[in-house]
C-alpha cells in the first residue's frame, strides 16, 4: 500500500515537474511570487545557498525517468554556477548543497569530468573552511570566524566523497572531526540541537548558542533537526562510527515524538509558543529523508518505527500542503525559512522542501539515487 500511494505521487511528480521544467529552462528558482519561480530572486543570486536543489530534484528525475528535460537543465544550471566558484567570496559552508546537486550528481551517473573537477574544487573549498585549533568547519563569512550550525552537517557527504574519489583521508578526518564537535556542541542531552554555537576560534570553546532560525535561544528549530538527523545518518554512511548512528537515532527518537504531537503537521520549532501556529513543511520532508536513511542501517524490527514515521510526514504534507496544478510553480507548501523570517519566505512552497519531498517518494519506490 505504500509503494501503491508513492507511485500515485511519482506520477505526479512527473507531471508537475515537466511543467516547471519547461517553464523555468534557464531558471534557478528558490520560491514561486504570483504561482511563479523568477531566477536568482536573492541578492545573494549566484552565491544562495539553495542553488543546487532544482537540479538536484531534477537529476533524480532524471535517474528515475531518463527524461532528457530534466538532465538537460540541470546540466544548464551547472555551467550557470561556474561563476560562482570564480567569484568565490560569495561563497560559503553550503558547498555540499550547492555542488553535490549539481556537478557530483551528473558525474555519478554519466561520468562528466568536467562535473568531477567542479565537485573536488568545491570540496577543497569546504576543506579549507575548517578550523584545526576548535576542529570546525565555520560558517559563513564576515565576522563569524568561529560560528559553526546544525545545517553544515549536510554539507560533510562533499567531503567525504572527494576522500574517496581521490584516495585522500584527508577530507575524511575533517568530515569527521566537524561532526564530533557538532556533537559536543550542538547536540543536547534529549536529543535536541542548537541551531548555532559561537566558538572560540583559537580554542575551541563554546560562548554562546545564539536562536538562529528558530523561536530563541535554547527553543528547538524543527528544520534544524532534520538537518542534524540526517547529517549525522549520512556521515555513518560514508564512515562506519557507530556513535553517528546512534546520535541520529536519538535525534529521530526526540523528533517523531514532537511531530507526532502536532498530528504530524510540522511547527517551526518545537518549542515555540502555542500561537501563532506557524509550519514549516521543508522540516517535515528533510526529516522524512533523514528517517527513511536510518532504515538503511538497522534491523528488520526497527525499520518499522522509521518507516511509518516518515510515511506519516510525507502523506500528512502532501494531504495538507500539495498543490498538483501544472499552470503553478512550487509543490509543497507552507514552507518557513525562519521562525523571525520575512513574510514573502514564511508559508510558503520553498525549493529545497520539494526536493527533499521528491527524494522520499523515490527513495520509497527504489528509484533513487545517493545525491549525498
Amino acid at each position: 500500500m505504500d509503494k501503491t500511494w508513492a507511485q500515485e505521487i511519482f506520477e505526479k511528480l512527473k507531471i508537475k515537474l515537466m511543467a516547471e521544467c519547461e517553464r523555468n529552462k534557464n531558471s534557478i528558482p528558490y520560491i514561486p511570487e504570483n504561482g511563479r519561480y523568477k531566477d536568482l530572486e536573492k541578492p545573494e543570486g549566484i552565491f544562495w545557498w539553495t542553488n543546487g536543489f532544482w537540479p538536484g530534484m531534477l537529476w533524480q528525475m532524471y535517474n528515475a525517468t531518463k527524461e532528457e528535460l530534466f538532465r538537460k537543465t540541470a546540466e544548464n544550471i551547472e555551467v550557470r554556477l561556474d561563476s560562482a566558484l570564480e567569484s568565490y567570496e560569495g561563497l560559503h559552508h553550503d558547498v555540499g548543497f550547492m555542488w553535490l546537486h549539481t556537478s557530483t550528481a551528473n558525474y555519478r551517473l554519466t561520468g562528466n569530468k568536467d562535473s568531477r573537477r567542479r565537485s573536488l574544487h568545491a570540496a577543497n573549498l569546504l576543506a579549507g573552511r575548517y578550523n584545526p585549533a576548535g576542529k570546525f568547519i565555520r560558517a559563513w563569512n564576515k565576522d563569524r570566524t568561529g560560528w559553526i550550525i546544525i545545517d553544515c552537517m549536510m554539507n560533510l557527504p562533499l567531503l567525504y566523497w572527494a576522500s574517496k574519489e581521490i584516495d585522500d583521508p584527508r577530507y575524511r578526518v575533517i568530515g569527521m572531526e566537524h561532526a564530533y564537535t557538532s556533537i559536543n556542541h550542538l547536540l543536547r542531552a534529549d536529543g535536541s540541537c542548537n541551531h548555532i554555537a559561537v566558538l572560540s576560534p583559537l580554542t575551541g570553546e563554546c560562548q554562546e548558542t545564539p536562536a538562529g532560525q528558530g523561536f530563541a535561544s535554547g527553543s528547538s528549530w524543527s528544520r534544524g533537526q532534520g538537518w542534524a538527523m540526517y547529517g549525522f545518518a549520512l556521515s555513518y554512511r560514508h564512515t562506519g562510527d557507530h556513535k553517528f548512528l546512534d546520535v541520529a537515532k536519538r535525534i529521530a527518537h526526540y523528533v517523531i515524538g514532537n511531530f507526532a504531537q502536532n498530528d504530524w503537521l510540522p511547527l517551526v520549532d518545537f518549542r515555540s509558543p502555542a500561537e501563532p501556529v506557524k509550519y514549516d513543511s521543508t522540516a517535515a520532508m528533510i526529516s522524512a529523508c533523514g528517517l527513511l536513511e536510518i532504515t538503511s542501517h538497522v534491523g528488520e524490527y526497527e525499520k518499522n518505527l522509521y518507516t511509518n514515521a516518515a510515511l506519516k510526514l510525507l502523506s500528512t504534507a502532501e494531504k495538507n500542503f500539495a498543490d498538483w496544478n501544472i499552470e503553478t510553480d512550487g509543490i509543497i507548501g507552507k514552507g518557513t525559512a525562519a521562525y523571525h523570517g520575512k513574510p514573502h519566505e514564511t508559508q510558503v512552497p520553498i525549493i529545497y522542501g520539494d526536493y527533499f519531498f521528491t527524494e522520499a517518494i523515490l527513495r520509497i519506490l527504489e528509484k533513487d539515487f545517493l545525491i549525498w
